[in-house]
């Protein structure tokens, strides 16, 4: 992985910007879809295409690609509008999200775009997966990794700590789990419905390595990708603290977002504080 020098670093956050304000657009498009999760992962995803992962939109499936898995199907519009401001489909087509016969659905289908990898929508499964992927490339001694997105909500499932035991008694280096840590779900926290803490610990118990991360600093994701990619006999978590609805004031931190679109109205007011947020990160680089 190359170093994130400073000018690229500004790139990375423009970009990390637009992809917020594609989500916006979309959402507003479809009339209905999740804001909360989708704005407080732009970072992720942008430096997941941007720097982290070998890749290429020229050829979507290259035998050698790095392979990501969005778990949290509900979150499609970041990595859509991520893929497309990254190369692999129009931007325009983001306002086709959620309509009948568009590709951009409300989860992700997997034939319907180039490297999307898998379809999902019933959360837990995304690591289950990711662990398949990981063995096959361990039993093909390939040198692509996977990296699976999951929600901190959806470790209420049983069938992800299921992946999390098989990860770790198959020493998978070659798979990073980075989990949105937001602390919502659509009825309030994940606190007071279903404690996760001391989620690190957890992981640690079923031999994994653990790494922290800020979710909203793209410089800080980098870094904690780069501790994964160098971790040797254990599969990598990435707990990625971010908050929700990043990006958009009204909506930071309010868990009522989790599951809601913005009106016109709503949309307009976010869009105008995105871009001059755009326009204050170009000013100070």
């Amino acid at each position: 992985m190359q170093s994130l020098t400073p000018k690229r670093l500004t790139e990375l956050q423009v970009k990390a910007n637009d992809v917020r304000q594609g989500i916006i657009e979309a959402l507003a498009a479809a009339g209905s879809g999740h804001s909360a999760g989708s704005l407080d992962m732009a970072d992720v995803f942008t430096a997941l295409y941007g720097h982290i992962m070998r890749h290429d939109p020229q050829k979507p499936e290259w035998a050698d690609r790095d392979r990501l898995l969005l778990s949290c199907g509900h979150i499609a519009p970041v990595r859509y509008s991520a893929m497309a401001h990254f190369g692999y489909f129009p931007v325009e087509e983001l306002l086709t999200l959620r309509k009948f016969g568009s590709r951009l659905q409300g989860h992700p289908e997997r034939v319907k775009l180039p490297a999307l990898e898998t379809t999902s929508g019933p959360l837990g499964e995304g690591l289950a997966q990711g662990v398949g992927m990981a063995l096959a490339a361990k039993l093909d001694k390939k040198d692509w990794r996977v990296y699976v997105v999951t929600s901190d909500a959806e470790h209420q499932c049983g069938l992800h700590w299921e992946a999390m035991m098989t990860a770790g008694k198959f020493h998978l280096d070659n798979l990073t789990c980075i989990i949105d840590r937001n602390f919502i779900q659509i009825d309030g926290s994940t606190e007071d419905i279903m404690p996760l803490e001391p989620l690190g610990d957890k992981y640690r118990a079923f031999n994994w390595e653990v790494i922290e991360c800020d979710g909203n600093d793209i410089a800080s994701i980098v870094e904690a990708a780069k501790k994964a990619a160098a971790t040797v006999g254990k599969p990598q978590v990435i707990v990625a603290r971010t908050v929700p609805g990043k990006g958009v004031s009204y909506m930071e931190g309010d868990y009522t977002w989790h599951g809601k679109p913005p009106n016109k109205q709503q949309a307009g007011e976010a869009l105008h504080e995105l871009q001059a947020a755009r326009e204050r990160i170009l000013a100070n680089a």
